[in-house]
């Protein structure tokens, strides 16, 4: 089976249609990770999408937030702008589409996903101290996750838990043969809001019949998508964080 993997799409309908375009015929399902809105604005294109192609996926802060469901008192001031917007514009349907949306982890058979970590949703796990104890709450041998924005990975194997790196900034792709025998917490990397220094869109492909992963980079209309936030009156770090990739 061939899964193109998402997470942190925040309504960039111009980075979201980068991706599918870099991805097309290398995919039979989608999985996302959470985050599908927020921050940017196109929230009623992106959900329209999602609800129409996603196979399996969680719910976000954002998600969560702009349905109702969290409360902002952690959230800085742009984040909650851009999250009474987003409910200004969202149609009822699709509110109640996110509300209803489930909390990871979510199972399937060879994998399991979540926004943050299997233990909390909102939690962020970056470094090495926060990845290695979640070992022991994996029930499936791939964990994929989003929150972070930041692709790359984890594997826990004989020596000890390995990082897997993200392709370079000269790189569009970083293949990564799975083993079967260990585990991996793998972030597919934001679509709509990289914060890894990298401005162009990330996503992952998995093939779990070859076991191999892909991390992608591809390059958006960052300018376009700027414009729409600005159009909006959404604060303009949200415009300009785009182009920065943090």
């Amino acid at each position: 089976m061939r899964r193109l993997i998402l997470s942190d799409i925040h309504a960039n309908l111009e980075a979201l249609e980068a991706v599918l375009n870099d991805a097309a015929g290398n995919w039979d399902e989608v999985v996302c990770c959470g985050d599908i809105v927020g921050y940017g604005a196109s929230p009623v294109e992106v959900i329209q999408w999602t609800r129409r192609f996603a196979d399996c996926l969680v719910r976000g802060n954002h998600d969560k937030a702009c349905c109702g469901l969290l409360d902002m008192s952690d959230f800085n001031f742009p984040a909650r702008a851009s999250v009474l917007w987003t409910r200004s514009e969202l149609p009822q349907s699709d509110l109640h589409w996110l509300k209803a949306l489930p909390a990871g982890p979510v199972f399937r058979a060879d994998y399991e996903v979540v926004h943050g970590t299997p233990v909390d949703e909102d939690e962020y796990a970056i470094t090495a101290d926060e990845v290695e104890p979640l070992d022991a709450h994996l029930l499936r041998t791939i964990c994929f996750a989003g929150h972070s924005h930041i692709q790359g990975g984890w594997s826990w194997q004989r020596g000890g838990l390995i990082p897997i790196s993200r392709p370079t900034l000269s790189e569009t792709e970083r293949v990564i043969d799975l083993d079967p025998e260990y585990l991996y917490f793998i972030n597919p990397g934001s679509v709509g809001q990289p914060r890894d220094r990298d401005p162009r869109a990330a996503y992952a492909l998995w093939d779990s019949t070859d076991h191999l992963l892909k991390f992608r980079r591809v390059k958006y209309d960052i300018r376009l998508a700027q414009a729409r936030i600005l159009e909006a009156g959404l604060p303009e770090v949200l415009a300009e964080r785009l182009a920065a990739g943090r």
